[in-house]
């Protein structure tokens, strides 16, 4: 039985979205999985944005070592992810069903972001009788594996999740298009804390891991050179920089658009964006030759073998903290805290444990966030990775 990780860590130096303490984060826990849970380095890959000797962690880098991770997996094998880096959420497009009303991302350094429909296709395809534990150490992490049971937190049980926010296919139809990618979406208002969102307050040493949907619709600015961007149109957007490499949520968002505009030819819709425009899309679509992952498969006859163990719930943000007079040993509290669980616990600690212990020593401590766990019955009081 095998042992094999994927860790990866964004720092986005010399960004507006700069943090500190994440590449800190994947460094400690590559020394963890090696000096305590008997993995072998040859067994593990780690994603980095502050040394080039490294892959970087951009979107395609991530989906291809997660891919390798859990495509080499044999019977038995124990597959762990780690993430320290931004956190983001959209809100779903009108007609998705999402337990928390959002979809959940994480922000790799290049702002291709991967989606909690992204990890539920990535568990999904886990061998029968291997697990996945995956540690995300970021802002909106509850939930982040869609449909995934919630064992421990607040993110998907409580009602008002459920409200019609997002981009409106019939907006979209109602509107008038200037080019294949102007939407009339809903113009959520450009400020860091959004209606119901627990912000964690920032002071000296201190920032959270969240990518505010205002910071990721100015970096899509910048990189597209497209002024008219915002929230309504940050799939088409990310998907007009991405391509082939975009999440496959977002090309399956853009299949059902076009469908849409293709059925709508009667009323002068389709002379409106443009002959060009339509092909351009198509031919982005129709090079991603694995339609079936277009496909978001959330009935897997598998037992579902994903283990979610989250920063804070969707609606929260995760620290990232500096030491007073020592920038370079900064952290995320998340992580900081199960590395200090493990050192202070002699053999195996379970899934629920761990947890629930640094739940109450993050709220000792001043922290706000709530870290989750979400994972089936079975895998509750299992050891923490193996």
């Amino acid at each position: 039985m095998g042992k094999k990780a994927v860790l990866i860590g964004c720092n986005y130096p010399g960004t507006k979205a700069e943090l500190k303490g994440c590449i800190n984060d994947v460094k400690r826990m590559h020394s963890c999985l090696i000096d305590r849970f008997g993995f072998r380095e040859e067994d593990i890959t780690l994603l980095i944005d502050t040394d080039s000797d490294y892959d970087q962690p951009n979107g395609a880098n991530i989906r291809r070592a997660i891919s390798r991770l859990i495509g080499s997996a044999q019977p038995g094998d124990t597959l762990f992810l780690h993430y320290s880096g931004h956190g983001t959420r959209l809100p779903v497009a009108n007609g998705e069903d999402d337990d928390t009303g959002y979809d959940e991302c994480i922000v790799p350094c290049d702002m291709n972001l991967i989606t909690d429909d992204d990890f539920r296709e990535f568990v999904n395809k886990v061998p029968k009788d291997c697990r996945i534990t995956i540690v995300s150490d970021s802002c909106h992490s509850g939930g982040l594996i869609d449909d995934a049971k919630e064992q421990i937190g607040e993110s998907t049980k409580s009602s008002g999740h459920h409200s019609s926010t997002g981009f409106s296919i019939s907006g979209f139809l109602k509107s008038k298009m200037e080019d294949a990618f102007d939407t009339r979406g809903i113009h959520m208002p450009h400020r860091e804390r959004q209606d119901g969102e627990d912000v964690e307050e920032e002071s000296e040493g201190m920032k959270n891991r969240s990518l505010p949907l205002s910071t990721l619709i100015d970096i899509l600015k910048q990189k597209t050179g497209n002024d008219d961007i915002d929230a309504g149109k940050v799939r088409p957007a990310l998907f007009e920089l991405f391509g082939e490499d975009t999440s496959p949520t977002f090309k399956n968002f853009m299949k059902t658009l076009l469908s849409h505009l293709h059925g709508n030819s009667n009323g002068g819709l389709m002379s409106m964006v443009g002959g060009l425009a339509q092909e351009f899309i198509s031919q982005k679509l129709d090079n991603d030759a694995a339609d079936e992952s277009l496909e978001m498969n959330k009935n897997n006859n598998l037992p579902d073998t994903g283990i979610l163990i989250s920063g804070c719930q969707t609606n929260q943000t995760s620290a990232d903290a500096t030491p007073p007079g020592k920038p370079l040993e900064a952290y995320g509290a998340l992580s900081d805290a199960i590395q200090r669980i493990l050192g202070e616990t002699d053999g195996e600690i379970s899934n629920r444990d761990l947890v629930k212990t640094a739940r109450k020593m993050l709220s000792r401590e001043g922290y706000s966030q709530r870290p989750g766990l979400y994972c089936c019955d079975d895998h509750v009081d299992a050891p923490f990775i193996c």
